[in-house]
C-alpha cells in the first residue's frame, strides 16, 4: 500500500527532527548535556527528556478516539490538515520561540532532574518510533475529523490531525532551544 503524500511529510518531519536530535547529541559529552545556563532552565537532556515525554501523553490521548474511530468505520476523507485553531497554535510553537507564546510546561511533562544523555536521548528515538507507528496504524482513518481531548487544556478538543502537527512543532521548538543551549554551553567552555 502506498503512503499518502500527506502522512510521508509528517514522516519526513519526525525524520528530520530525529537526524536533528542526533547530531545535537553527537559529541556531545555527559556534562555539556547536563549544562544549565540558570538553574531555572533546561539541558539539553532535559529538552530531549521532556519531548518524550509530551509524545508519550499526545498519543495516549489520541489513541482511544483513533480506535473508537476504526471501530466506527471513519475512514479518510482528506490530507491529515490541522482546522484554523489547530494550525494557529501548531504555528504558535514554531522556533524561534516568540517571548509571548513562551510558558512553563505543564508538570506532567515536566522533565526529570538532569537525566543520562543517553537515557534522554533513547527515549526521545523511543517516542518518534512510537508516533510514526501511529502514524502508520490510523493513516486509513478520517484524522482531520476525529477529536481528542487536549490532555493539557481542560476543555479544550483538538483533531487527531492537529495533534499530530503539534508534536512536529512542539519538537522543533525544544530541539531549537537545545541547540541553543548547547551552543552556549560551548561558548562558555564546559
Amino acid at each position: 500500500m502506498s503512503v499518502p503524500a500527506d502522512i510521508r511529510s509528517l514522516e519526513d518531519q519526525l525524520d528530520a527532527a530525529e537526524r536533528d536530535a542526533r547530531a545535537l547529541v553527537e559529541g556531545l559529552t555527559e556534562p555539556l548535556g547536563a549544562w544549565r545556563a540558570e538553574s531555572a532552565s533546561w539541558s539539553v537532556a532535559e529538552c530531549l527528556d521532556h519531548l518524550a515525554t509530551a509524545n508519550r501523553v499526545y498519543l495516549r490521548a489520541m489513541e482511544e478516539p483513533a480506535i473508537r474511530a476504526r471501530r466506527e468505520g471513519r475512514q479518510r476523507r482528506g490530507p491529515v490538515v490541522p482546522g484554523l485553531v489547530g494550525r494557529w497554535f501548531a504555528r504558535s510553537l514554531e522556533p524561534p520561540v516568540k517571548p509571548r507564546f513562551k510558558g512553563k510546561a505543564p508538570r506532567s511533562i515536566q522533565p526529570r532532574t538532569a537525566p543520562p544523555l543517553a537515557d534522554a536521548f533513547a527515549g526521545f528515538a523511543a517516542s518518534q518510533d512510537e508516533v510514526r507507528a501511529f502514524l502508520r496504524t490510523y493513516a486509513d482513518l478520517d484524522l482531520a475529523g476525529v477529536r481528542f481531548p487536549n490532555p493539557f487544556v481542560r476543555g479544550v478538543r483538538f483533531s487527531l490531525a492537529t495533534g499530530l502537527h503539534v508534536i512536529g512543532a512542539h519538537e522543533r521548538r525544544h530541539l531549537w532551544q537545545a541547540w541553543r543551549v548547547r551552543q552556549a554551553a560551548e561558548r562558555a567552555g564546559r
